[in-house]
């Protein structure tokens, strides 16, 4: 059993991580970034990369430009026409930087279906519930959604390096939550369609 606790483990933190790509892109990648330069986080040859001064400034600043632009009027709604498919690339990313110890074929079959779904279906949900926003509120509501956003993606990601199992469980939860709750919330908020006549 205790072979298999290492696979189980780098699980885990690929999952979180990958998960907290559904809340923002950018922020997950540059605290894996932050975390693996500072040598806290251990980084396989082919991901070493991530833990170099370069990686740890572009993602800082296209950390802060993601979450900066999700409080201008429009651009957030524009932002998310292209964060759903940035999330599922960078999910597969991050979950295939944890899951190393088995070939390749594996790796990336996992993290695209682990990872980029996990992320693709978090960011797909977020997205609807900004549309939503932005019909029933004029975009009012869209800053506190954009807040729980950042917020959500920092604890995930925290909790992915730091307390893997929970951060499992928490996807777990989330996704129970999207599946089942998250088209009953959608059409209430979602603006009423005129009738005509």
């Amino acid at each position: 059993m205790s072979e298999f606790l290492p696979y189980l483990l780098s699980l885990f933190v690929g999952i979180g991580l990958a998960a907290a790509t559904g809340f923002r892109v950018f922020l997950p990648i540059f605290i894996l970034s932050l975390g693996t330069f500072m040598g806290w986080i251990p980084a396989n040859d082919s991901f070493a990369w991530i833990g170099t001064l370069p990686a740890v400034l572009g993602a800082g600043i296209a950390t802060l430009v993601e979450i900066l632009a999700y409080y201008i009027p429009f651009v957030d709604n524009l932002l998310d026409t292209i964060s759903v498919p940035l999330a599922t690339l960078a999910g597969s990313l991050l979950f295939a930087s944890q899951f190393t110890e088995v070939n390749d074929w594996t790796q990336w079959s996992l993290a695209l279906i682990a990872g980029g779904g996990t992320a693709a279906t978090i960011s797909s949900a977020l997205a609807g519930t900004r549309a939503a926003s932005s019909g029933t509120t004029g975009g009012v509501g869209n800053p506190i959604i954009s807040t729980v956003e950042t917020v959500g993606s920092t604890i995930m990601s925290v909790f992915a390096i730091f307390l893997p199992i929970l951060a499992a469980v928490l996807v777990l939860l989330i996704l129970f939550f999207i599946v089942r709750y998250g088209k009953k919330i959608w059409q209430k908020l979602r603006p009423k369609r005129q009738e005509l006549g």
